[in-house]
């Protein structure tokens, strides 16, 4: 699944005062010989953090589960102390990715309404490889720039071109990571989940998990169903297709939500100029990548980069005026100025950003195994293409690294909620990264969950945004565990509005004057 290389570590904190206490567990929890003492907490550098009054620190745990008196690898973990007298305990969030670094969002917190999450103790976390947690992943931090062949392999150059590119780079992270790649899983973060749950000294953890966070969040559910108290997931990875169907399914998702984004943009021709009809404005962005195929536009935005561009439209539909303007502004007056910003924007040429991108493969190459043979990957996705031609390449590529990875991969777990308490799933109609299909398996599988539905949007994990009725029901969840009535029906039990459109006029100067909003703030990256 390909997810948006944007800023998530553009609020990275560095910290201070962390170095491992010695060990001082309850004699009842005590852990295997080589497990992790608690944490030491310090001060966070990070302004966002510290004017927080956030506690940062490392957590220690095995590199290897099975052996946990070998290496040890050091969690970066933040945390915002609960400011009610009713405390209900520790939420760890999760940003998603896999590869997103979650250590500001224990600031998540401020942004539940009606002061429901003063009641807990807001835990934010690099996951192993991560972030601010050490050692940090990273294989080549150009992979992603520019002066990349198109996505579409139209001709057997490009093809061979793209065969050796994804496999030098699984080649570079199996240089890179050495050992650590063979421990990268999400089964080894879920374990290290339960491990800081115990270093925090707590019997249950609460969580909220956004995008691939909800697949964590669904492991550690099946794996410790006991140690679950509440648990919100927002954009539900379907637990059935981990992860080469997955990425297929997606591939048909985006085509849908793009026909979205264009319609919308049709509807607002008098700003942009760019067609009345969803089907004009589309063949508007076609005829754009037959342009910069021959003429990249500022010599360097060629079909791969304006695919990545325009994919953020996918996501949410906060950047739709900002892709909308960049659209109009190189379709009417050859002007690809926008354009450049807007991908390098979301494609940093930095370790940080590579660090996302590097992890993801880790998890994801090795959570279940994917197909050798390229034919098959070939025919597939030619399969899909034809139906969904705006992303399929895409994603095939970005994943194309799982071919050749260097590390050998397990067996997916098989989730079940059968023993989990009862849980709240959120997710938008025609959410593209984590296709509604994705939430209807989780409810089946967590008989005692209940799923919020956006009806009609397309935004991607955009719970906390202030969607009203979403994030009233949120509230209610964590303040007193109240659910939705679930339904017997196979849908969602709850439905509420979808987050609205951005206005047509709203200029991407504009967001530079804006106060610092929570997508600033979490700059989280979606299951791509």
């Amino acid at each position: 699944m390909r997810r948006i290389l944007v800023a998530a570590t553009a609020i990275g904190v560095t910290l201070a005062g962390a170095a491992v206490a010695a060990n001082a567990w309850a004699e009842e929890d005590r852990p295997a010989p080589g497990y992790a003492p608690p944490i030491a907490w310090g001060k966070c550098a990070d302004q966002a953090l510290a004017s927080r009054k956030a506690e940062c620190g490392f957590l220690a745990v095995p590199r290897d589960h099975d052996r946990p008196d070998g290496p040890k690898l050091k969690l970066a973990v933040s945390r915002i102390k609960h400011t009610a007298a009713d405390y209900q305990g520790v939420m760890l969030v999760n940003p998603g990715g896999p590869g997103g670094s979650g250590l500001t969002l224990s600031a998540l917190g401020d942004y539940v309404p009606d002061g429901a999450g003063k009641s807990y103790d807001w835990i934010g976390f690099d996951p192993r490889g991560v972030g601010s947690s050490k050692p940090a992943l990273s294989c080549d931090p150009t992979y992603n720039g520019y002066n990349r062949p198109p996505y579409v392999p139209s001709t057997a150059a490009v093809e061979k071109d793209w065969l050796a590119r994804t496999a030098e780079y699984a080649a570079d992270c199996a240089t890179s990571g050495g050992k650590l790649l063979d421990h990268l899983s999400t089964v080894d973060t879920v374990k290290d989940m339960d491990l800081l749950r115990r270093a925090l000294g707590e019997k249950q953890i609460n969580f909220y998990g956004f995008s691939y966070g909800t697949y964590l969040g669904q492991v550690y559910a099946t794996m410790f169903p006991q140690q679950v108290r509440r648990m919100v997931m927002d954009g539900n990875v379907n637990p059935a297709r981990v992860w080469y169907d997955a990425n297929l399914d997606q591939d048909l998702a985006f085509d849908k939500s793009m026909k979205v984004f264009f319609a919308w943009v049709a509807q607002h021709h008098d700003v942009y100029q760019l067609g009345t009809t969803a089907k004009a404005v589309e063949k508007r962005y076609y005829d754009l990548q037959a342009k910069v195929a021959s003429a990249p536009a500022a010599k360097v935005v060629g079909p791969a980069e304006l695919t990545d561009v325009f994919l953020q439209a996918g996501y949410y539909v906060f950047g739709w005026a900002t892709v909308a303007q960049a659209f109009s502004a190189y379709a009417n007056k050859n002007d690809a100025a926008p354009l450049k910003r807007l991908f390098d924007e979301g494609n940093p040429q930095v370790e940080d950003a590579d660090n996302g991108y590097a992890i993801y493969l880790a998890v994801q190459c090795t959570d279940a195994a994917w197909p050798k043979s390229w034919s098959r990957w070939k025919t597939d996705n030619w399969k899909v293409h034809q139906q969904a031609p705006f992303e399929t390449w895409g994603n095939a590529w970005f994943n194309a690294p799982c071919r050749t990875w260097g590390a050998k991969a397990g067996q997916p777990v098989e989730v079940t909620g059968a023993k989990a308490p009862p849980v709240l799933l959120i997710s938008e109609t025609l959410d593209a990264a984590t296709p509604f299909s994705g939430s209807l398996e989780v409810r089946k599988r967590f008989p005692r969950a209940a799923l919020i539905e956006g009806a009609g949007g397309t935004t991607h994990a955009g719970s906390l945004f202030g969607n009203k009725c979403v994030d009233g029901a949120v509230a209610a969840y964590l303040k007193n565990g109240a659910l939705p009535k679930r339904v017997k029906a196979n849908t969602s039990d709850l439905r509420c509005k979808p987050i609205a459109p951005p206005a047509a006029a709203a200029a991407a100067e504009k967001r530079a004057a804006q106060p610092l909003s929570r997508t600033d703030l979490q700059r989280r990256i979606g299951v791509r």
